[in-house]
């Protein structure tokens, strides 16, 4: 449940370099041909807590980078060295070198990457990613600063159907569940739209504004509220309320959606609510939770100096570098907006029925806040999902294996998920 995603601070400062310089092609070349691994290779740079996904494009003389989550797009590689299996390349900018030194077995490069002294496994696959058309039938909602789309999955059978509108989670994720800033897709949100739908449930799913069909509603950044969100997940319900195919219309809110979610169904008064992976304590809390295991002591207390600030309603006009990623001026309305919101206070407001759903194995919202909500409202139902983690997979108790999943989108959804959802709709 990451707002931001500081795992990235490594290559942050060299990206922002990389974008200034000029893209001349560099001199030095690659010692010999590179035929054997020509093409376009997806993968990732195993950076702790979040994996970096990277494309490398090899010609047979060279090759380039892309680095979306950091606005890198082909930049040349300076130099690309295959020796039969053994295979280097490096991209050079001020001051430094980026350098990957690994291995070439079939279709897959695996190795280590290294920058100023620190290094970490990456991994590349080749082929470029493909992507999976979407069904369902298209939808509009007319906001108050545009037309919001989203997608509407209807059960075989004859209506009137129970509908539920689900939220997305925090950051860039789009409505099938899947980010930008990783690697793959793992399509968690897409299975369950589709897999309620087998079990004679509607729901409708959009890509949330500023990403996907909607990246005109984002607007400028400085502009965003949590609110907005709040309110694009009321003008779902209240467009599923006045379609006669439904009967009953509510909820589905993953992680930070979670939250957006209990104030939706408050407000249009949701016949019921489901949250999955949803935090139980204010977001300052959690937040300050996941910098613990990232940031020294000097830059943790700038961050607990800068919550406290935020939280009072006042902004902060200086940020160490190293703190722009998450604390840059032009996101402090919406981390102030946000932390207006506690969801212990907010689910105590729902009236329809609550489920509240966690995996034991996820990585970002631990069951204490499954836990902790449900003690703020014990008419709710909870349900622990046995090994099921963030993106609704059953995953393996280390941590990479864990995160591999989040790649992967031919695993299926953790058994239990769909019959605790069904079970408690029906």
């Amino acid at each position: 449940m990451k707002k931001s995603f500081l795992a990235f601070c490594l290559l942050a400062s060299a990206i922002l370099l990389i974008a200034g310089c000029s893209k001349n092609e560099d001199d030095s070349k690659g010692m010999g041909s590179l035929e054997t691994i020509e093409g376009e290779w997806n993968g990732f740079i195993s950076i702790p807590n979040q994996p970096l996904p990277i494309i490398v494009t090899f010609t047979k003389e060279n090759g380039k980078i892309s680095i979306p989550a950091q606005g890198l797009h082909d930049f040349p590689l300076t130099s690309v060295k295959l020796n039969e299996t053994e295979l280097f390349f490096d991209m050079t900018i001020p001051g430094q070198q980026l350098a990957f030194d690994g291995t070439v077995e079939q279709e897959k490069i695996e190795g280590t990457f290294t920058q100023q002294g620190q290094s970490f496994s990456f991994e590349l696959t080749k082929g470029s990613l493909e992507e999976e058309p979407d069904t369902g039938e298209a939808v509009q909602v007319q906001l108050k600063d545009g037309m919001m789309s989203g997608l509407l999955e209807i059960p075989k059978g004859d209506g009137p159907y129970p509908l539920m509108v689900i939220i997305a989670g925090s950051g860039p994720t789009d409505r099938n569940g899947n980010s930008p800033l990783l690697p793959g897709k793992n399509n968690s949100l897409k299975m369950l739209a589709e897999q309620l739908a087998e079990e004679g449930i509607a729901s409708i799913r959009y890509d949330k504004r500023g990403i996907g069909e909607n990246e005109s509603l984002g607007g400028n950044e400085e502009d965003l509220r949590f609110d907005n969100f709040i309110d694009d997940a009321a003008a779902w319900v209240q467009f599923a309320k006045n379609d006669n195919r439904f009967a009953k219309v509510g909820i589905i809110g993953h992680s930070e959606g979670s939250l957006i979610g209990m104030v939706a169904a408050e407000k249009t008064d949701a016949d019921a609510f489901v949250s999955i992976a949803g935090v139980g304590r204010p977001i300052d809390e959690v937040l300050m939770e996941q910098l613990e295991r990232q940031l020294p002591v000097n830059l943790l207390k700038e961050s607990d100096d800068i919550l406290v600030k935020l939280k009072q309603g006042e902004r902060v006009d200086k940020v160490s570098s190293e703190l722009q990623s998450v604390f840059r001026p032009s996101v402090q309305p919406y981390l102030i907006s946000w932390l207006e919101y506690d969801a212990a206070k907010e689910i105590q407001k729902i009236k329809a029925p609550v489920l509240i759903i966690n995996g034991t194995r996820d990585l970002q919202v631990p069951v204490k806040d499954a836990e902790l909500l449900h003690d703020a409202k014990k008419d709710a139902e909870l349900v622990l999902i046995q090994n099921m983690n963030h993106v609704f997979k059953e995953a393996p108790e280390d941590q990479e294996g864990n995160m591999a999943t989040y790649m992967n989108p031919d695993l299926p959804l953790a058994k239990g998920l769909i019959d605790a959802i069904t079970s408690f709709l029906k």
